[in-house]
């Protein structure tokens, strides 16, 4: 004879209320660095009338394309940008702000076509080179394995030192 140990199981009804206090709980905790975010966790405003494209040639491994498509929600003052993915499409928005400074159209060929802010009041940068040379150390950044926005705030810091 065989006997089969039939346990107790509780099952927990979970409503809207207790489901956004345990949102809150998360965000608090910090734990909304590991959660994959989307247009609705930061401040932003869309992509001004005035702006401008161009392509950006640069390839992307799978692994920094998944890395991208978690996006980044800002956790301290020094980082200065919060991006999430849509589809195919990066959304870059300075975290102060909310200003949308680019959206990158995600190309399998590796010809991306980036759209800028050219709004003088939201962004100074005027040149296509400069633009390119900042995406280049943006994705060199977002692209570790553990986005280290300090040091990445340090770089931006210098670089702007020497421009002046």
């Amino acid at each position: 004879m065989r006997t089969i140990e039939i346990r107790k199981v509780s099952i927990a009804v979970l409503n809207d209320e207790i489901i956004e206090k345990g949102r809150e709980a998360f965000k608090q905790t910090g734990a909304s660095r590991y959660k994959i975010a989307d247009r609705n966790d930061w401040k932003r405003l869309d992509m001004p009338k005035q702006h401008d494209t161009f392509v950006f040639k640069r390839p992307f491994s799978e692994k920094q394309m998944d890395l991208l498509r978690r996006g980044n929600i800002p956790q301290e003052m020094e980082d200065k940008w919060f991006w999430f993915m849509e589809g195919d499409t990066l959304y870059a928005h300075r975290s102060w702000t909310g200003y949308c400074i680019y959206r990158i159209d995600l190309k399998p060929d590796n010809n991306h076509v980036v759209t800028v802010n050219r709004n003088p009041e939201q962004y100074k940068c005027t040149s296509t080179d400069e633009d390119i040379k900042q995406l280049n150390s943006l994705f060199n950044w977002w692209t570790q394995e553990s986005y280290d926005y300090y040091n990445e705030w340090l770089s931006e810091t210098v670089d702007t030192l020497k421009k002046t």
